[in-house]
């Protein structure tokens, strides 16, 4: 009896119709056929591979001609006579009465109000090390330059984050508003603050006036975005209770999405005063005074030292005022308690939050109390035999660390020779690849790495980007800059994925860090670059230095959390199945932490790019060059024109880096 036997299926085609389906293989493949039309064309049209001069703008004499315009108008147009001058009056003035605030409450009175504030957000124990870092700096002789930076700050934050709050108010409850914004506030985040140091003098002149504006225009843009975020990620659920209340557009503005969006504001101000803060030796070049002009001086006579005593209390408030800010922020908002003052801090945080407001006004009376005693005292001056001199021993410390690590180190080389091996090794070979491709394949590059991880709109907006560098006509500078972007920003998410792993896995490890990261994440950059400068000398490797040592704590930060906020149950789940601590976190806790990976690869990005500037001033060359040197020679043109060239060259990395958060869900 003959059997049938059924033909086997033919598979191979259906699945390979599926594999065609997948859209990153068909994007490849249309990158592949757009490439074998577009390269020939293109090299038959631009054999030469250099950017076409009669694609490039010269912005040298409109520039010229709108700087000439201002200096011979800044005395008798009614612009600056009613508008500007009005404006830099009000700095000024708020200034001064901030700073004669902080000086008649002396430093009694200053350490006190600060360390009741603390108590009263945080409890005990913060309180106690708010009371330590302010006297700190008295410690270190630098209570006058502190109070000066202390009221600077106080008007520029409150100054950005009324500006800030409008914006991101304005963003949040309009998409068309937010849209428009979002270009404007991506330029003021990555616009160098040396680029806009030079308009911003210009208009105020040198003095507190445009310091604080400059401040203004570098800290506001994490307020507003924050706001925005805040407004627009309130709870539908919620808006749609209390919409059908019948209350108006005002009532739920105030009674729902503002209160929904506390943690987020709360974040804003964190991050401003942060922003702020690290703005302060900056401004000093244009006049802003206090701790950063001290910091500013001590380097140009190379005093590490002294650079260091004026540096530390910068980081001393920055930390103290990150510490409460995020408690502020935090639900229930009490300190946590550490080991013998869990009773005492619950009880003392308790009793200082009695009635709400009753607390704050006890809290107000004893710091003015303790200010009106130290005035009756005599005590308003940091009493001059209480000053610790560091200066002398940390030069000491440099000059060792010069002497002896410098070269000669047996087996390993010095650090003289580890810059130059990662120069002629890293930097030399990535600059002369990128300069050695054609314009247009620079271009095709950057349209394919963006399509393939977001959408036609993402490509196009990178290209635009990167073409409009050629536009300006900074085009070989700008792939040197790109160059050492690249190389620091390998050496960061390295240094920084490997550390956030460590600091994931053990919680001693990620609170000895803590310290560390908070140290290198609020030093002004002006004050570890001598150091850096005495081991790796001067050129291009020390400019990555000071990048990575900038950029490194926000990578860790967020990698470190991201790892840490992964489904438990996931953990739990590989654990049972029998996986070990490496198979965990390459198949279950990498690629769940996806979006905070992918988000400390921008923000890495982002900072370094931000240090550019910084590596000019130590041999990096370049656009950083190109700023400074804008700057100093009063050239408005040469430093606007390289500091847009940076701007295009973030936003091209933030679109090539940062996959397209699913906007297809609007339509986009």
């Amino acid at each position: 009896m003959a059997t049938f036997t059924a033909p086997a299926p033919r598979t191979g085609l259906p699945g390979f119709l599926g594999f065609l389906r997948r859209p990153a293989v068909r994007k490849l493949l249309l990158l592949a056929v757009a490439a074998a039309v577009l390269v020939p064309l293109a090299d038959s049209r631009w054999a030469s591979g250099t950017w076409p001069h009669a694609l490039t703008v010269d912005l040298t004499e409109p520039l010229g001609d709108a700087s000439t315009w201002i200096i011979d108008n800044r005395d008798s147009h009614p612009l600056f006579l009613y508008f500007f001058g009005h404006v830099s009056n009000a700095v000024v003035l708020a200034v001064r009465a901030v700073y004669l605030v902080l000086l008649a409450a002396g430093w009694a009175g200053v350490a006190a109000a600060a360390a009741l504030v603390a108590w009263r957000v945080a409890g005990v124990r913060l309180a106690l090390g708010t009371a330590a870092a302010v006297l700190t700096c008295g410690l270190l002789g630098m209570w006058v330059p502190t109070m000066q930076t202390l009221a600077l700050m106080v008007v520029a934050v409150l100054a950005s984050v009324a500006l800030g709050a409008l914006l991101g108010l304005a963003a949040g409850l309009s998409d068309r508003t937010y849209r428009a914004l979002r270009p404007v506030l991506d330029t003021m985040q990555v616009l160098p603050a040396f680029a806009y140091l030079l308009p911003v003098v210009l208009v105020f002149g040198i003095g507190v006036p445009a310091a604080v504006l400059a401040t203004v225009v570098y800290a506001a843009p994490p307020m507003a975005r924050l706001t925005a975020l805040g407004l627009r990620g309130a709870d539908a659920g919620v808006m749609e209770a209390v919409e059908s209340l019948g209350t108006t557009a005002r009532q739920r503005l105030f009674t729902a999405r503002l209160p929904l969006a506390r943690k987020e504001l709360l974040l804003g101000l964190n991050q401003t005063i942060m922003m702020a803060l690290s703005m302060a030796v900056i401004a000093s070049v244009i006049g802003a005074g206090g701790l950063g002009d001290r910091v500013y001086q001590a380097l140009a006579s190379v005093d590490v030292g002294a650079a260091l005593a004026a540096g530390i209390p910068i980081v001393l408030l920055a930390v103290v005022l990150d510490r409460v800010t995020g408690a502020a922020g935090a639900e229930g908002s009490a300190a946590p308690a550490g080991e013998g003052f869990e009773e005492t801090d619950s009880r003392w945080t308790a009793w200082a939050r009695w009635n709400g407001w009753p607390g704050w006004v006890l809290a107000a009376v004893a710091a003015l109390a303790v200010a009106v005693t130290g005035r009756l005292a005599g005590r308003l001056d940091w009493p001059e035999t209480w000053i610790v001199h560091i200066a002398e021993p940390v030069n000491r410390a440099v000059d060792w660390m010069t002497d002896h690590l410098y070269s000669g180190v047996p087996y390993v080389g010095g650090t003289a020779d580890w810059a130059a091996h990662f120069t002629t090794g890293v930097l030399n070979p990535v600059r002369e690849g990128l300069q050695w491709l054609p314009w247009w394949a620079v271009l095709l590059t950057v349209a394919a790495l963006a399509w393939l991880i977001g959408t036609w709109r993402t490509a196009l907006t990178a290209v635009l980007a990167m073409a409009a560098i050629g536009v300006l006509g900074v085009w070989q500078p700008s792939l040197d800059t790109l160059s050492q972007v690249l190389a620091a920003v390998a050496v960061t998410l390295v240094l920084g994925f490997g550390t956030a792993v460590a600091a994931a896995r053990s919680e001693r490890c990620e609170r000895l860090l803590r310290p560390v990261l908070d140290v290198f994440q609020t030093m002004p950059q002006f004050v570890y670059l001598i150091p850096v400068v005495a081991l790796f000398g001067v050129g291009r490797a020390p400019a990555v230095a000071a990048a990575v040592v900038y950029a490194l704590p926000a990578v860790v930060r967020i990698t470190t959390q991201g790892l840490r906020n992964v489904d438990p149950a996931a953990m739990e789940s590989s654990r049972s199945m029998g996986a070990t601590g490496w198979q965990q976190l390459r198949q279950v806790q990498l690629p769940l932490a996806r979006p905070a990976l992918l988000l400390a690869v921008n923000q890495g990005v982002v900072l370094v790019l931000a240090v550019v500037i910084i590596g000019g001033l130590v041999g990096g060359g370049a656009l950083g060059y190109d700023v400074v040197f804008g700057l100093a020679q009063g050239d408005l043109a040469t430093g606007l024109v390289a500091g847009a060239a940076i701007v295009c060259l973030g936003l091209m990395l933030d679109r090539v880096t940062q996959p397209t958060r699913r906007r297809t869900k609007k339509g986009a």
